[in-house]
């Protein structure tokens, strides 16, 4: 089934208010009122439970068995960005702990997923580095993967330093990285991440940024660069994860692997829950390995602006959802 769209005529004002979006999804200001404010925020998470798994670790597990009874491994990551305060940080971490111990007493097939500024890189580069590796280290043991998500381009060096350092120093290569294609800097640095072994996630990137930096969302440029890159990476034998919605790129990649014959155990799908739900179980169907990310808590202000950003048509969803029930 293939997602509506508007008339070509208002692709513009579709893209302004993607932009504007986005925008949005990034002011802390806005995101302190809607998430805090008690007349706001029964809205908020009216329209968040279309994308959102619940708010608790137990509510994140049940629809983590959901996704592993329809043959898919998961994904869960508890929602969280540009903590500012190193005791928050510590207690969100906690978080973190209590969602890897309970993955682990399920033996559930999920890894766990974080942002690197939810447990303290703000604070302290060195604290979201001890934290990071806490999570790691819980999660090697039980034998599952952790994913580091990416942020702000003002952020991606700290962030690929971290991840360098965890699998340099500590040798922890459970920990993947996230790679937006839409960056230019990316065509530099996806070759030095895949000198580590750590899974790499090709996300096409949903941040907000500047045309000297990146490109468009819905630029040919970057539909070509996300195809570049994923040639790499599978060609590579390297572990990867193309997590991407964009159906004509998920056949693209599925006929490259049916040629190369490509071994199914470095690479898999991703789809975000609440939205493309048929065409990764259509990939499961069709044999391949499958990942479905569930992402929870009460954070879900820039996560959710940011799903709405990529289809703008969602908008009229999201009215939809408001007024439901």
């Amino acid at each position: 089934m293939t997602a509506p769209t508007f008339p070509t005529e208002w692709q513009a004002l579709v893209d302004q208010a993607a932009s504007t979006l986005r925008a949005l999804a990034l002011d802390e200001t806005a995101k302190e009122k809607f998430c805090n404010d008690p007349l706001l925020r029964p809205y908020m998470h009216k329209v968040s439970q279309r994308y959102v798994a619940g708010q608790t670790v137990t509510e994140a597990l049940q629809r983590v068995e959901q996704i592993i009874a329809r043959g898919h491994a998961a994904s869960a990551e508890y929602m969280g960005e540009s903590v500012r305060d190193e005791a928050f940080a510590m207690a969100e971490t906690d978080v973190f702990m209590e969602l890897v111990k309970a993955i682990g007493q399920r033996n559930l097939n999920c890894s766990i997923s974080f942002d690197l500024s939810h447990v303290g890189s703000l604070v302290d580069s060195e604290l979201g580095y001890r934290n990071a590796r806490r999570i790691a280290l819980a999660a090697a043991e039980i034998n599952r993967e952790v994913m580091i998500s990416m942020e702000g381009i003002d952020r991606a060096d700290d962030i690929y330093a971290i991840y360098t350092r965890l699998h340099q120093d500590d040798e922890l290569h459970n920990v993947g990285i996230t790679v937006p294609a839409k960056r230019h800097r990316t065509a530099q640095d996806l070759p030095a991440l895949m000198k580590l072994p750590g899974r790499i996630r090709l996300v096409k990137g949903a941040f907000l940024e500047p045309e000297g930096v990146a490109y468009s969302r819905n630029s040919p440029e970057l539909a070509t660069a996300y195809r570049r890159y994923a040639q790499e990476l599978l060609l590579s034998g390297h572990k990867c994860s193309i997590a991407t919605h964009d159906r004509s790129i998920q056949t693209n990649i599925s006929d490259l692997i049916l040629q190369e014959r490509i071994d199914p155990r470095w690479y898999e799908f991703e789809s975000l829950i609440g939205l493309g739900t048929e065409q990764i179980d259509q990939l499961q169907a069709y044999g391949f390995p499958t990942r479905e990310y569930a992402v929870f808590g009460q954070e879900h202000f820039l996560y959710v602006l940011n799903r709405i950003a990529e289809e703008p048509i969602r908008v009229y969803q999201a009215i939809l959802d408001l007024n439901a029930g």
